[in-house]
């Protein structure tokens, strides 16, 4: 033969390899359970997520933590598991994941904890998690900066909530892995408005949050917004619907300022969606990359007001519970006529080292004189804003002086793919643009992207935020800043491709 004969043929076969599909992945059988537990605090508690401290005066609705358990496996025994929770509060530490997992592992032997996973829907209703008086914490666990000065007497404090919050979580997750049953799944893709983005962006290239958008200067918003509902339907053996998973780019934080306790629009469009499914209706919200985004709107107040007078005199909330629950209706439609009960089922977790957004020396310098300033007035006299403000630059010098040894944070990330769609998790309250460059880069048909899951790292905003400046954006609001962004968002892609392979 030759030797250009040869070469054809080597040719040949190399298109032929490489014309052969890919060995088909290992599925399983699934076995699916749920469970949720009441979380509301039975006393009066310091609300989380403003400045000022707020004391609850009563209960409006309550607080909800639900868990998803799924299973599958072969004749060769388990593929993977998972179990899926989600919480209605502003954030929790790592260190209450890490409380839960070691109550839950006794309880289900044959559960993986570090297959436990957990996000929070960011109601700014709900109990802190965290007491003033702890000390110690490390300069990195930034949800220690946003505590409050509690009255020892007639309020439930932190630390007794968190043993309330962690105990009852675990009888959840323990529940739905008792409750492990053959079952399938579907998903399907919809849409609502709910989140809006938040920074208002002016003439001079400055942002800020909430901004007004009447000024002569407003220029636009900074980013985008994304109303794809992602959504996971579970059913039984009989084809009975018996929970969602929707997954949808917007924090809880309709009535964020409000002195009650309640799961904020969540909890309205469980109301509806049990209205129309049954009492019966597991719901597991998900917040998505939603960072720079809220239910707030910027403009449109008026036609926006006009439009629930027309519907009812519906309340911001009751709208936005609606709109959810016409996504879900929409897409169990189109998902009810494909059920999978055998696929492939794959979960990692990984622990990624993100560097530490970097504290220049002038923040440190105006840190410190904060920290001065406030102390000459005496830290005891310091109203609720003030306290937490003088925290922060506490904090934020705190970090200055260990970056150079300690500039690494190894954060907590869980990729999962269930037969053609995948999620993925994130601590932070991650800037939308990195949830959709993983959206849009995933090999999954759909992808869950859920933040504030397993630790709370605060806001990972983007370079166009940074030179934006204001609040969610400057240091006192970031652990890890653009350069852990990009690395976050290439780490979750290429674990969500492996999953392909």
């Amino acid at each position: 033969m030759t030797p250009g004969g040869l070469l054809a043929l080597l040719l040949l076969a190399c298109v032929a390899m490489a014309a052969e599909p890919a060995p088909a992945p290992r599925t399983g059988k699934l076995a699916i359970g749920w469970a949720a537990a009441d979380i509301t605090p039975p006393e009066p508690v310091a609300l989380c997520g403003q400045f000022n401290t707020r004391i609850s005066k009563r209960v409006n609705d309550p607080l909800t933590a639900t868990a998803l358990a799924i299973e599958a496996r072969d004749a060769d025994g388990v593929l993977d598991q998972a179990v899926i929770v989600s919480c209605d509060v502003v954030a929790f530490r790592r260190r209450d994941l890490e409380q839960i997992r070691a109550l839950v592992k006794p309880r289900a032997p044959d559960l993986d904890p570090a297959k436990i996973l957990m996000g929070a829907t960011h109601t700014h209703t709900a109990p802190v998690l965290v007491d003033a008086r702890e000390e110690g914490y490390h300069p990195h666990d930034i949800m220690c900066t946003f505590v409050y000065r509690v009255p020892e007497k007639g309020v439930m404090q932190p630390r007794d909530y968190v043993e309330l919050f962690c105990a009852r979580i675990a009888d959840a997750v323990a529940e739905a892995w008792k409750a492990r049953k053959p079952g399938g799944v579907s998903w399907s893709l919809a849409y609502a408005v709910v989140g809006h983005n938040r920074r208002a962006v002016y003439s001079n290239g400055r942002a800020q949050m909430y901004g007004a958008t009447d000024r002569p200067d407003f220029d636009t918003f900074e980013s985008t917004h994304d109303p794809g509902v992602e959504l996971l339907f579970t059913w039984d053996e009989a084809r009975q619907l018996t929970g969602v998973v929707v997954n949808l780019a917007c924090p809880s934080q309709e009535v964020e300022s409000a002195d009650y306790v309640s799961a904020d629009f969540w909890h309205d469009a469980r109301v509806e969606l049990r209205k129309r499914h049954g009492d019966g209706l597991f719901v597991l919200p998900q917040c998505s990359a939603a960072g720079d985004l809220s239910p707030h709107l910027l403009f449109r107040k008026q036609a926006e007001a006009t439009l629930r007078r027309r519907k009812g005199n519906l309340s911001p909330r009751q709208e936005i519970g609606q709109r959810i629950a016409r996504a879900v209706a929409d897409g169990l439609e189109l998902a009810k006529g494909d059920i999978r009960s055998e696929l492939p089922f794959i979960h990692k977790t990984h622990m990624i080292p993100l560097p530490v957004r970097k504290v220049t020396k002038q923040e440190y310098d105006a840190a410190k004189k904060a920290c001065e300033d406030f102390e000459a007035r005496g830290v005891d006299k310091l109203d609720g804003p003030s306290y937490i403000r003088w925290r922060l630059a506490r904090n934020i010098a705190a970090r200055f002086e260990i970056q150079d040894e300690q500039g690494f944070y190894q954060t907590e990330v869980h990729t999962l793919r269930l037969g053609d769609i995948a999620m993925a998790t994130n601590p932070f309250e991650l800037y939308i643009d990195y949830g959709l460059r993983m959206k849009a880069r995933s090999p999954a048909e759909q992808t869950f992207v859920v933040q504030i899951a397993c630790d709370s790292l605060a806001y990972l905003p983007t370079e166009r935020g940074v030179a934006g400046g204001h609040y969610s954006a400057e240091i006192m609001s970031n652990i890890v800043g653009p350069e852990g962004g990009r690395l976050l968002v290439e780490r979750t892609v290429e674990a969500l491709k492996a999953m392909w392979k």
